[in-house]
């Protein structure tokens, strides 16, 4: 077996309509996000911090992406953000989703975050394990959160806490 390397590196502008597409497939599951659009370039960027957004690249191709989004704009949540990750269907079980988290949660540290959270629809179960291996911990269920093509969806609140920041 041939072992392919996978490359972390910033999210450019360039990567959109990679992103975009994996988005995509993200939202056609009906289990990914509340969205049914995939946003434009500058509504995308426009909600997700600068910093903290990252793609994998396998053999020079996009295969999924990961970034942060601020949960509020009032300074005390600062240091607070929700994470969205997704990887490309032709990818999965590569390993892709944890080589992404991590290096994001040791990214987002080094930005002072000291929080980061996701909300993930119960039914995605590899998402939610992917979270807890790497330290997440569910808050809990949150019914009712959301209607999703005229149903009602509850999604799982999982957070996971700095272990160096914060703690003043």
């Amino acid at each position: 077996m041939i072992h392919k390397e996978i490359a972390i590196r910033k999210l450019m502008e360039n990567d959109w309509e990679k992103v975009r597409a994996i988005f995509i497939e993200g939202i056609q599951t009906g289990n990914a996000t509340f969205q049914t659009e995939a946003p434009t370039w500058e509504e995308w960027d426009a909600n997700h911090t600068a910093n903290c957004r990252h793609v994998a690249v396998l053999e020079d191709q996009v295969v999924g992406w990961v970034a942060l989004s601020p949960i509020s704009s009032r300074e005390a949540f600062s240091g607070v953000a929700e994470v969205s990750i997704y990887i490309s269907g032709s990818a999965t079980g590569m390993g892709i989703g944890g080589k992404l988290l991590k290096h994001l949660i040791e990214e987002s540290e080094e930005q002072g975050f000291w929080t980061i959270q996701s909300m993930i629809f119960p039914e995605n179960e590899g998402s939610i394990h992917l979270h807890k291996k790497y330290g997440f911990e569910t808050v809990g269920t949150r019914k009712q959160m959301g209607k999703l093509n005229g149903v009602w969806r509850d999604v799982v609140l999982l957070e996971r806490r700095s272990s160096t920041l914060g703690k003043d």
